[in-house]
């Protein structure tokens, strides 16, 4: 009766991790294929888009405040 309760234990935690394994390796088969047959992933760079937004909004700051050229000036004046 031991043995079959040992049996069934180990038995119910072996279906339980493979399940786990399986769980988070399903979702990302892709991905390891991808990156088992040699093909490098693109580095991750989440600060790259901000780095581009906050410039384009210095550089949209700094134009709104920036007096409008002479020559502009000349020809509204006239």
């Amino acid at each position: 009766m031991m043995i079959v309760v040992s049996v069934l234990v180990f038995m119910g935690a072996l279906v339980a991790s493979l399940g786990t394994i399986v769980m988070m390796v399903a979702p990302q088969w892709r991905r390891i294929l991808h990156l088992a047959t040699g093909h490098a992933e693109p580095a991750f760079t989440p600060l790259a888009t901000l780095v581009v937004a906050e410039r384009r909004i210095a550089v949209r700051r700094w134009a709104a405040n920036s007096p409008a050229p002479s020559l502009v000036r000349r020809r509204a004046a006239a």
